[in-house]
């Protein structure tokens, strides 16, 4: 595993807790619109919502078989790629393994092009989803579960697509606010996930998901306060943080694809640096 290494600027010390204040000040401004959000919402304020609801799911759900290919190329290389509380610091309130990895592909403005370069088909069918905020192949190792929390912001809502889901049918769920369903290869589904959720990989196999996050629908004016919520997210410091720690551990990918490429050894870094290390394996190849 390729872990990020420690981004530049503040010490990694006063740089965690200004992130983390930042985080708890920022939660506490969007849980007071949550309920303004959940009663002008224009697909109602459920925990899973019909598809069909939205028009652009069945156009995205075509090109479900070539986004799938695009993943199983990312899985083959999965020992390389970050686990979630590494790019996203607040996720270690409910994983700190490195069984949850991730292979982004935006952010909040973020485009991560050498990843969308790698996966045109999926890139296509994220230009097809109105709204998008984030994207990624969310990807869980067997065996992986994630406790029950609650996301931040109910101005958007998640939307999986299921690409890779191994046997046994049923293994691999998730359960939002008491409401339990299974991914199915080529399937979508659509949740608010700021409702207390969990999921699980039960399985053999590694489950793999397309994993997006899109503006709510909402009518005006509520549409336009959620857009400039949205932009005042993208600039803060969870997110500004989030893409240092991004393009830091591509760096040091690609530092340790050209040390494998020339057969040269390695050079540790410094083993107390959790974000520095290059993992055993990942130096081995």
């Amino acid at each position: 595993m390729i872990d990020a290494p420690r981004p530049g600027g503040l010490a990694p010390g006063v740089r965690a807790r200004t992130v983390d204040v930042a985080n708890r000040l920022g939660e506490r401004v969007l849980r007071g619109l949550d309920g303004y959000f959940g009663r002008r919402s224009l697909v109602g304020d459920a925990a899973f919502f019909d598809p069909d609801r939205f028009p652009w799911i069945r156009e995205v759900e075509a090109l479900a078989p070539a986004i799938a290919r695009e993943a199983d190329a990312v899985l083959r290389g999965v020992a390389d790629l970050p686990s979630f509380q590494e790019i996203s610091t607040d996720q270690y309130r409910i994983t700190r393994d490195d069984r949850w990895k991730t292979y982004f592909l935006l952010g909040y403005g973020f485009r991560v092009e050498d990843h969308l370069a790698r996966c045109p088909e999926t890139a296509r069918a994220l230009a097809r989803i109105p709204g998008v905020t984030t994207a990624m192949f969310s990807i869980l190792a067997p065996g992986k579960r994630i406790p029950p929390h609650g996301g931040p912001y109910k101005g958007v809502l998640r939307y999986h697509l299921g690409l890779r889901v191994p046997e046994p049918a049923g293994a691999c769920g998730i359960r939002v606010r008491g409401e339990t369903r299974h991914w199915v290869e080529g399937e979508s589904l659509v949740f608010d996930d700021v409702w207390e959720h969990s999921a699980w990989n039960e399985s053999d196999g590694w489950r793999v998901v397309l994993f997006v996050d899109f503006a709510r629908p909402l009518p005006a004016p509520a549409r336009w306060c959620n857009a400039a919520f949205l932009r005042a997210i993208a600039w803060s410091p969870f997110v500004q943080d989030g893409k240092a720690r991004h393009r830091a551990w591509e760096a040091r990918l690609e530092a340790v694809r050209r040390t494998r490429a020339t057969g040269e050894a390695a050079t540790p870094t410094d083993p107390t640096d959790p974000i520095g290390r290059i993992d055993g394996a990942a130096s081995a190849g």
